[in-house]
């Protein structure tokens, strides 16, 4: 199965827990949770910062 980002499109997406995916094209974590796409921005700290524009899966 092949993930594209939900962000950009890109298709250098890599697995980084059971259900977390990360994009080397635009540095976004993301996962899907009950129809809806969550995407966070990884502060330096390594934290994960949610970002306000989640949207449903197409």
């Amino acid at each position: 199965m092949t993930v594209k980002c939900p962000a950009c499109g890109g298709l250098q997406v890599g697995k980084v827990g059971s259900d977390q995916f990360y994009c080397w094209n635009c540095y976004l974590e993301f996962n899907f949770h009950k129809g809806r796409v969550n995407l966070y921005e990884v502060a330096e700290d390594g934290s994960l910062i949610a970002m306000d524009n989640s949207s449903e899966m197409i």
